[in-house]
């Protein structure tokens, strides 16, 4: 049997693996779903143990069907997760994820505090209800006895790595994404654990994205693993997937669209802008991806089908009329404009007050329209934020793209439309794993740039209509000023109704 390797990507919806070998040819994929939980509005959790289940079963899947085991398994993981946990590693409560707005009036009091910037500076996240540092601040605040209680407050990938190896790690890359972690000095920064009233001993040791282990004894629930596979520690789902997409050049961006979405630069130094709040993770010592995420992707589009158009059962065929429908409509959508904060929103605005509109909604307008115009609406809050990343950077002159979008050839061609930029579509599998897995071949001093090279030739360029886009260039400054006219009203019903 060749030899392969593994990555596996945890993410909010689902896990998944891809399995390639060491030309980078796709073996083998496996996925498993499990559910979010909302208990009262505006919370997001998760039971880590489903997690952990569609881990194992996932790698299970892929020994059987490869029969044999893997080199390497490096993980990718969703970013801004936090849960308490006793000293054995058992979770004392589910996982709040980055979409829970709980703690958005602690974000807003720390963002306009006088420290505010010094801890965006030093930690590289944006101060928004999606940090860990926030969350622990809300729990010390609202569960003082569960807080106390506490070994340790880690994520959704220390939590899978303890299982494993029984020790409380987190690589860079995931510590960058905390708030709580100074990425110049790579280690835990005081102000912001002063902040969150914990110290250092409540957190989990920082390490490099290529920390690789062996299992010490067999695993029952991994049969088929022994101690000659490498488990990499790997890093966040975002900086994977600028790996994993080649995407870490200068003039290189790379756009994800999933759930949420997310636009992102690689860089040797940090990009900063308070005002956009872009964030600043490490994909290792040497590499910053800088860029900004929405909350607002397919998570907008699944809204529209479920609560706008009342489907309930969702195929793939589903998808296909929908984009059918919206082709039938000339960009611009007849001047309807939709403003996706359904979930609130993330970069560049930063308020968990904010919800979605429609605007300028006339007798003319049907529902092809309303949907074309959703997705205008999530492709300008890309922009924007694209706009932001390069306000503070060198001109993005190319975006490799990834998610499940790119598999509506119709929402790609629009991106393109509203960017006015050339897309590049370089591998069709799960991008955060693949990234993963190349982690894990530099870890183990495997050579990535001759797969990076035959990807290059085999990749798919979309370019932008320039008579599409300069129909965009003048409704996105429209665009923009919703939200700032659209505000006050907007926190008012918050307020109302919360």
């Amino acid at each position: 049997m060749q030899k392969y390797f593994v990555g596996i990507d945890l993410g909010t919806g689902s896990t998944k693996a891809v399995a390639v070998d060491t030309g980078g040819n796709t073996l083998f994929t496996a996925q498993y779903h499990y559910v979010t939980n909302h208990p009262q509005p505006g919370y997001s959790e998760q039971n880590p143990c489903l997690i952990w289940q569609a881990f194992i079963s996932c790698i299970n899947d892929i020994t059987t069907k490869l029969g044999a085991e893997p080199v390497a398994i490096s993980l990718s993981a969703a970013m801004h997760s936090i849960m308490p946990v006793d000293r054995d590693g058992t979770a004392l409560a589910d996982a709040i994820l980055w979409a829970d707005s709980r703690s958005g009036d602690i974000a807003q009091s720390i963002r306009i505090s006088t420290q505010g910037e010094d801890i965006y500076r030093h930690t590289g996240t944006a101060i928004y209800a999606m940090s860990p540092l926030c969350k622990l601040i809300w729990l010390r605040e609202n569960s003082p006895d569960l807080f106390n209680e506490a070994y340790k407050f880690i994520s959704i990938k220390e939590y899978i790595w303890h299982k494993l190896f029984n020790v409380f790690e987190i690589d860079y890359s995931m510590a960058s994404s905390t708030g709580l972690f100074n990425i110049l000095a790579l280690n835990w920064y005081d102000r912001s654990l002063a902040l969150a009233g914990v110290d250092s001993g409540k957190l989990s040791q920082p390490v490099d994205t290529g920390t690789f282990r062996s299992l010490t004894d067999a695993n029952k629930l991994l049969p088929d693993i022994s101690q000659k596979t490498h488990f990499v520690i790997g890093a966040s789902d975002g900086c994977c997937a600028n790996l994993g997409g080649n995407a870490v050049r200068p003039g290189i961006g790379a756009l994800t669209i999933g759930t949420s979405g997310a636009v992102r630069v690689g860089s040797s130094t940090p990009i900063y802008n308070y005002e956009a709040m872009t964030f600043n993770y490490l994909l290792n010592k040497k590499t910053f991806i800088c860029g900004g995420a929405v909350n607002n992707g397919g998570a907008a589009v699944d809204w529209l089908l479920k609560h706008f158009l009342k489907l309930t059962n969702i195929t793939g065929e589903t998808y296909k009329a929908l984009f059918k429908d919206i082709e039938t409509v000339k960009p611009g959508s007849n001047g309807l404009i939709f403003l996706p904060y359904l979930y609130a929103e993330r970069a560049p605005v930063w308020d968990s007050k904010s919800s979605g509109a429609f605007l300028n909604i006339n007798p003319n307008h049907s529902q092809p329209h309303f949907l074309r115009a959703a997705l205008e609406g999530i492709c300008f809050a890309l922009n924007d934020v694209l706009k932001a990343v390069e306000g503070c950077s060198q001109p993005i002159e190319e975006i490799v793209i990834s998610g499940g979008f790119i598999s509506s050839p119709v929402w790609v061609q629009l991106l393109a439309d509203v960017t006015g930029k050339k897309l590049i579509v370089q591998q069709t599998d799960d991008a955060s794993a693949v990234g993963a897995i190349y982690l894990a071949m530099q870890a183990l001093q495997i050579d990535i740039e001759p797969i990076h090279a035959r990807e290059a030739k085999n990749r798919v360029v979309i370019a932008p209509d320039m008579a599409s886009h300069q129909v965009y260039s003048k409704i996105f400054p429209v665009y923009k000023m919703l939200y700032l006219n659209l505000k006050e009203s907007m926190h008012l019903m918050h307020d109302l109704n919360n």
